[in-house]
């Protein structure tokens, strides 16, 4: 879908380009953009090695289990249809500690792992059960303590104070996350996304028809 994507937009510029005889113009904006992409992603390798190398030595030293453990009373009220000391409480937690810290290498496997149990526990295998989408918003919102790639994009391009985004980022993915889970809520309270009511319903046409 992105590939797609990524072609209209490309195609856009070079028909727009064309029809309004800028077609040059266009040439050479797409080249000093590549060279752009090219110098901050060179900017980036320092920074990043150092926030990865910092995380890894948080995995390594147990601060991510030690926050998991802390974050598991709010698994209950998250996902109240799991039985809170099942093995895959302690899968989400570890995957949004990892996520939380800026560990996207280390969160990826956790998550995984948790979406295959939480499967195990969906009753209805063909459709996302009520703890699967949840667990999808908070990976989708993306609640990140340390920002590592937003700062080190900043401090590549000069910024003179690159830490400045860590509050409003921090505020964006919790209100995102919030909005996300409610929304949530609400959509599954009603009939036309209740998967249970729909199916039960059917179950009593049937047995109607056939006594």
């Amino acid at each position: 879908m992105l590939n797609f994507l990524w072609l209209g937009l490309m195609l856009t510029a070079l028909v727009t380009g064309f029809l309004n005889g800028k077609l040059p113009e266009v040439t050479t904006a797409a080249f000093q953009m590549a060279e752009t992409a090219v110098t901050i992603a060179f900017g980036l390798i320092g920074i990043m090695a150092f926030w990865l190398g910092l995380m890894k030595i948080a995995e390594q030293s147990g601060l991510v289990k030690i926050l998991a453990r802390a974050l598991r009373p709010i698994s209950r009220i998250l996902f109240p249809e799991i039985p809170p000391d099942h093995p895959v409480i302690s899968s989400i937690m570890l995957n949004l500690s990892a996520s939380w810290l800026g560990l996207s290498n280390a969160a990826t496997p956790l998550g995984l792992k948790a979406m295959e149990e939480l499967q195990s526990l969906n009753p209805h295998k063909d459709t996302a059960s009520d703890a699967m989408i949840t667990f999808l918003i908070l990976n989708t919102a993306a609640i990140t303590f340390i920002p590592a790639t937003i700062l080190g994009v900043r401090v590549s391009l000069g910024s003179t104070e690159p830490n400045a985004i860590i509050g409003t980022t921090i505020f964006a993915g919790l209100c995102a996350t919030v909005v996300g889970i409610l929304a949530a809520r609400v959509l599954a309270r009603l009939p036309v996304f209740s998967i249970r009511r729909e199916r039960a319903s059917d179950k009593k046409v049937t047995d109607r028809d056939n006594p």
